[in-house]
């Protein structure tokens, strides 16, 4: 056995051949992780720590021994013989498995990527679906049509024991890296160790890594385990969103990670990636498929990532950008959703294009949580610390006229964040209507007495009632405008900052917003997460300090600090939310195995948020729409149930032989049947 033993950790790789102690912790910040307030001082922790570092096969063997208890290596004699390994049960496929392959798509992103990272500062932007979220494989996939039952993945098969809180897995050994490299449990280890390090400077990442599991465990080059912390009612889909990275291709990892890998594209195991070639700064980015992808046979892959390339034109503008499909130099349009002008008055039922049947619609009802689109008042930034305050804005704020005017009717206002999910999460709860009289009453208490001859209110220090919202959507600066006109009514200014996405998403994550008109986008999880955008500590470097004086980062490890001041940036609690009775909410919410126990818990979160007044509910619509040149094909249906949009889940194909036949039957005159399709099948009643 001991020999059996030493070998397999030979040919596994050099860092699994130390193991060690240590585990559940929060581990002490990575090499360049600094815990200071400054950037003068962030510089010189991130030097120091790059000269410390002895790099990464030493490191991280370190690591693994150092935290054993964490990174347990095994042998395959040491699987357990009564498990019940399953590949999920034999669903429907989503994709048509007819589909063509071959051709390029041509899309648009409205501002250039920062990075090729898909991880770490500035990966927000535009371009990381298509580097990560809609391409890359996780272990398994939640069925799109069956929410909450996994297929095969990474994975071909898994076996979970509850009681355990642990769910093995088989890697299939067909998979491989983009550059041909297999997929091995060498880089799942790696994986855990990239995550929990830091270099990413996203805390998030370390946070989630470090806490939501208790371990991981290999066997051999394929098998391995991996054990919660806590058992959870999502147990069986949680690993889905996992992200892998290849230790092969990263041998020079450490703390200038983000410098050093700013544009490196790295392998993947997904159906695209991008050439050095096909990155014009500035211009465009391309992806290409994968020639001999290894899962483009599999049953619920085949069908799916069918353009041989896809092609990112930079077109900072959405009206130039509709212009440009309709020239068909771009062949689809999915910003019919977010501004319905798009929709009725510039590409009408009876335009041309849509008319002779060049140009079809579609309108997709889906079932997900939805984008939670609102106002987000940074409680860190003078007056809207004040509650008062808050709660004068959210009677401001006419969202009412925003679905009514600017949406058509076609949507309605939000009553919490987490509307959308299949149970709602506050049976009575409903968002403050506009009242302009409740608003000055509010502002009245927090000393905004008098008018100005502008009609704004100040207070007895002369401080006007004025703030800034921002977003990173330039296409509905026309509901900021709305937002304006309206607060104004109540003695309050609204003044008003688009950015592009890039530079948006920077300056929320820096915290240095005042409030921003903005959403994410909810994963298809069975219940909703508060501690990523809620918590103190996710506000506050110090918002709890322990016994020795030193930060923490739970309400149950320590005692609330009256007066913090450090603001976290890089998470996503932009409200910059602290109430330590939330958080021990949410701490008690985070373990809870019961979904009924998370429910009552969640009725009590949402009423202390509701009180809190930090977000303002927006709007939100129970459908996508898009527009597409009638050579973009798609299968039976459309789409998935839980897509939130028309690519997400790349079902979708070219075909050459139809767009040839549509172009010369456009410049003779020829014309076609209108498509003008709604695809209702998901609607809820």
């Amino acid at each position: 056995m001991k020999t059996t033993k030493i070998a397999l950790l030979a040919a596994l790789s050099t860092a699994f051949a130390l193991a060690g102690c240590g585990k559940k912790e929060t581990p002490p910040p990575a090499a360049g992780a600094s815990t200071s307030g400054t950037a003068e001082a962030s510089a010189t922790a991130g030097d120091t720590a790059k000269s410390a570092y002895p790099g990464l096969e030493a490191d991280l063997a370190a690591t693994l021994k150092h935290e054993s208890n964490f990174y347990v290596i095994k042998t395959a004699a040491d699987i357990p013989t009564n498990l019940a390994w399953t590949s999920g049960p034999d669903l429907p496929e989503f994709a048509d498995p007819n589909a063509k392959k071959g051709g390029t798509l041509n899309f648009y992103l409205q501002d250039f990527p920062r990075t090729m990272r898909t991880i770490g500062p500035d990966s927000s932007g535009g371009m990381r679906q298509y580097l990560l979220d809609y391409i890359v494989m996780g272990l398994v996939l939640e069925h799109p049509n069956y929410p909450g039952q996994a297929v095969p993945g990474l994975a071909k098969e898994w076996a979970p024991v509850r009681e355990e809180r642990t769910m093995y897995f088989r890697l299939d050994e067909r998979a491989r890296w983009s550059d041909g490299a297999p997929v091995t449990t060498d880089d799942v280890i790696f994986s855990f160790y990239f995550h929990r390090s830091g270099f990413h400077k996203l805390n998030w990442y370390t946070d989630f890594y470090s806490k939501t599991w208790e371990k991981v465990t290999v066997f051999d080059k394929y098998t391995f385990a991996l054990t919660l912390a806590e058992l959870r009612p999502d147990f069986d889909t949680r690993v889905a969103g996992m992200t892998f990275y290849p230790k092969h291709a990263m041998a020079d990892l450490g703390p200038d990670f983000v410098e050093k890998y700013q544009w490196r594209v790295l392998p993947t195991t997904g159906a695209y990636t991008v050439r050095e070639e096909d990155i014009d700064k500035g211009q465009s980015v391309t992806l290409t498929r994968v020639k001999d992808w290894w899962a483009r046979d599999l049953k619920y892959y085949r069908g799916r990532y069918n353009p041989d390339r896809y092609r990112f034109r930079i077109i900072r503008d959405h009206d130039k950008a509709l212009e440009a499909f309709m020239r068909g130099d771009i062949d689809i349009f999915q910003q019919m959703t977010a501004v319905p002008k798009y929709w009725y008055d510039t590409l009408p039922n009876n335009h041309p294009l849509v008319a002779d049947g060049y140009v079809h619609k579609a309108t997709f009802y889906n079932r997900i949580p939805r984008p939670d689109w609102g106002l987000y008042i940074n409680t860190a930034k003078h007056l809207l610390d004040n509650k008062d305050v808050r709660w004068g804005i959210q009677y401001a704020s006419n969202f009412d006229m925003v679905a009514s005017q600017f949406y058509r009717g076609d949507a309605m206002q939000m009553n919490t964040r987490n509307d959308g999910y299949s149970w709602r999460v506050h049976p009575t709860m409903m968002a403050r209507k506009f009242d302009p009289v409740k608003a000055r009453e509010y502002f009245a208490k927090a000393g905004f007495t008098k008018q100005g001859p502008d009609g704004v209110l100040t207070n007895d220090q002369g401080e006007r009632l004025s703030f800034t919202i921002t977003t990173y959507r330039p296409d509905i600066r026309d509901i900021m405008t709305i937002l304006k006109t309206e607060a104004i009514k109540a003695g309050l200014e609204f003044n008003i900052e688009v950015l592009d996405q890039s530079t948006g998403w920077k300056k929320f994550q820096q915290k240095q917003h005042e409030i921003g008109l903005l959403a994410f986008s909810r994963s298809p999880e069975l219940f909703p997460r508060y501690w990523e955008d809620g918590h103190g500590s996710n506000a506050y470097e110090d918002a709890y300090i322990g016994p020795d004086g030193k930060f923490v980062e739970k309400f149950s490890d320590g005692t609330p600090n009256p007066k913090p001041t450090r603001v976290r940036p890089n998470t996503n609690n932009y409200t910059s939310t602290f109430i330590p009775e939330f958080d021990r909410l949410i701490e008690h919410y985070d373990r809870s195995a019961s979904l009924d126990e998370m429910k009552a818990l969640a009725v009590k979160m949402e009423e202390i948020l509701y009180e809190e007044a930090a977000w303002v509910p927006g709007w939100a619509q129970p459908y996508f729409r898009c527009a597409y040149w009638r050579w973009v094909r798609w299968p039976e249906g459309m789409n998935p149930m839980l897509a939130r949009y028309a690519d997400e889940f790349f079902v979708h194909w070219i075909d050459e032989d139809m767009e040839k036949e549509t172009r010369s039957a456009k410049n003779k005159g020829q014309t076609f049947p209108p498509g003008i399709h709604v695809f209702d099948q998901y609607k809820e009643p």
